[in-house]
């Protein structure tokens, strides 16, 4: 009777670890959704949920090949079942798997009224208005209460915003930037707006300009090197887009070796950062913002 009795008591603490004390409001690209329990069974195309949510010490049940071009994320993913790609949703397996969340970011996005039939699904893509950074500390901060991690979500945040903080302090008044996305052969060039925005709009870079608007191109605006020549800016931010995604083909570092770049202030001095493929892959991630943060800092207080 004593066993039976702490037996049933263990499952009601267990049952009840489910329900939140009150129902917990979550932002989303899509408004706001509301849960009434902690969702246990996570599907995830997105890796930098994938990543934050992994530092929060939350599992996921199911998730992309994210491994294959960003290998740390090999520990949070070996485990889970194969759901299709960031882009492209598999949806035998999701029906197989049975999860009580599907999280989603900007590539797969345009699958959430699909993905709905399934499970409650939210869309944490950042706001084009917010700048990627702070789009990843809100994220901390809404998983922390979600999935009852606020203490784990309130230690990581304090720690990134304090990087922040430093670089910041480190980059003020060292001259400006221009961020460069390089293809293979092809360059664009991005403003304060979009995913590598942040350079600019979260540590106050001041943008390097030459007739090209690069102001609220998500994409980036394509550019040529006598552009960059013309720029001439004091530090270029560069992202190998073909590193990235783990195609062959020439990398940033020798497209950008040629005699125009040669006569750039950033090139003679040194001023050439290249940002992580989490930069792309896994924007506002809580490793992409500890590798990103801390080469800038490091680079901008030789």
């Amino acid at each position: 009777m004593f066993k039976k009795t702490l037996l049933s008591l263990a499952l009601a603490v267990s049952c009840s670890s489910l329900s939140f004390a009150k129902d917990v409001t979550i932002p989303t690209a899509r408004g706001d959704v509301t849960f009434t329990q902690t969702p246990t069974k996570l599907a995830v195309f997105e890796a930098a949920a994938i990543d934050t949510l992994a530092h929060l010490g939350v599992p996921v049940a199911g998730s992309p090949d994210v491994a294959r071009t960003l290998p740390y994320l090999k520990p949070a993913t070996e485990k889970a079942v194969n759901i299709g790609t960031v882009f492209e949703p598999n949806y035998e397996a999701l029906n197989s798997l049975k999860p009580d969340l599907i999280i989603v970011g900007s590539r797969a996005a345009k699958k959430v009224d699909e993905l709905k039939e399934i499970a409650t699904t939210i869309d944490v893509t950042t706001p084009k208005e917010v700048n990627t950074l702070q789009g990843g500390l809100n994220n901390i901060e809404n998983y922390g209460k979600l999935f009852n991690k606020e203490a784990e979500a309130a230690k990581l945040k304090a720690e990134l915003e304090t990087l922040i903080a430093e670089t910041k302090e480190a980059v003020k008044g060292k001259g400006n930037g221009l961020i460069v996305l390089v293809n293979g052969g092809k360059m664009s060039a991005f403003g304060p707006v979009g995913r590598l925005g942040w350079v600019h709009s979260a540590l106050n870079i001041p943008e390097a300009k030459f007739e090209v608007n690069t102001k609220g191109a998500n994409h980036g605006t394509p550019i040529s090197f006598e552009y960059l020549q013309k720029v001439n800016p004091d530090w270029l931010f560069v992202l190998d887009r073909t590193a990235a995604i783990g195609e062959e083909g020439k990398t940033a570092q020798e497209v950008l070796d040629n005699e125009l770049v040669h006569q750039t202030k950033a090139w003679k001095n040194g001023h050439v950062i290249y940002l992580s493929s989490s930069a792309y892959l896994a924007a506002g991630s809580v490793e992409q913002m500890r590798l990103d943060l801390n080469h800038i800092k490091q680079a901008f207080s030789k």
